[in-house]
């Protein structure tokens, strides 16, 4: 049984700095360092981070004045930013810059006079934060059956986006049928789907149309993590989400000609390894890798943070293990 590896696969560049900057926060403030719901949708990174003193909230009520919080990758309303204003805590936002973008687009449309069409999951941390920047304006579509029940004011004063982390080809059969509906309708200049959900996707489906197994590490709570279980049994292979090896059934395995693996982008390196070894000592092998995409996005630390460490004169000593440098302009 061949073990294939997906590449890209586990964390991007947006989940890897919020990462960074709750850690950086717990060694340069000292703990407790709130955090505005999980950090990153991942039981395992959520769990080492509030071992090391993070403290993850729903609500900022129970959080006291005058502490540090972090806004999580998935970003949030200009009610939580109001909030935390109010009650003197220091923010620190480790929204994810390709997040940050939908909600100026949000804004933007909104100072328009536009309608807007989010393309997104309900209860979704993400679509809740772009939908608060306009809740006045903005109706929330899930499917193509929702663009039929669409009630607009102004067909030609209509706007659509995106949450980052949907399905590519889902979204598309959305907005296909946003358009037909609505030929006038505008979207964002560039798509709202974010690089890493795009190329994981596509590195999924090469990787189920040469495997017969599909195991997928990720939280059941991640969009993007779920969305490649899906594609890759659209693709035509038996496919499951689990969260750690401990969540496979041997029993897959049975009769399986070569398995893949990949992982969402919240997902650390070390699940997908624990996983290879389990394999491997079921007799898999040889393992190879799969690389459609190469990727080199990064995205620098928040500027407020980066500030902070500056001043601190610890700068290089709390960067080394991230391996990150500071900009400060």
């Amino acid at each position: 049984m061949e073990i294939v590896l997906a590449s890209p696969r586990g964390y991007c560049a947006g989940v890897d700095r919020a990462i960074d900057v709750v850690t950086i926060a717990l060694d340069l403030y000292g703990p407790p360092v709130y955090v505005r719901h999980e950090i990153v949708h991942n039981r395992h990174v959520v769990e080492a981070l509030r071992a090391k003193g993070a403290i993850f909230v729903d609500e900022l009520a129970g959080v006291p004045l005058g502490s540090t919080l972090v806004f999580s990758a998935h970003g949030v309303a200009p009610q939580v930013r109001a909030e935390a204003q109010a009650r003197g805590l220091k923010p620190i936002d480790a929204t994810c810059p390709l997040v940050t973008k939908v909600h100026l687009e949000a804004l933007r449309f909104a100072k328009a006079g536009y309608q807007i069409a989010l393309i997104g999951h309900a209860g979704h941390a993400e679509v809740e934060g772009t939908m608060g920047e306009a809740p006045d304006a903005m109706m929330l579509v899930q499917s193509v059956d929702d663009v039929a029940r669409l009630a607009v004011k102004d067909p030609d004063r209509l706007a659509y986006l995106t949450q980052t982390t949907l399905s590519v080809d889902e979204t598309t059969a959305i907005i296909a049928a946003l358009k037909a509906r609505f030929p006038n309708v505008r979207g964002p200049g560039r798509e709202d789907i974010c690089y890493a959900t795009t190329n994981r996707q596509a590195a999924v489906k090469q990787l189920a149309s040469e495997c017969d197994l599909v195991l997928v590490v990720g939280s059941p709570t991640s969009s993007n993590s779920s969305r490649l279980r899906e594609v890759a049994e659209q693709t035509g292979a038996e496919a499951h989400l689990i969260e750690s090896v401990d969540d496979v059934d041997a029993k897959w395995l049975l009769g399986k000609r070569a398995v893949g693996v990949t992982a969402g982008a919240s997902t650390p390196e070390h699940l997908v390894r624990g996983l290879v070894t389990w394999l491997t000592a079921q007799g898999g092998g040889p393992t190879r890798d799969l690389e459609v995409v190469k990727e080199e996005m990064f995205f620098h630390l928040p500027s407020d943070l980066s500030k902070d460490l500056e001043a601190s004169g610890r700068a290089d000593d709390l960067l080394s293990a991230s391996g990150r440098t500071l900009r400060t302009r």
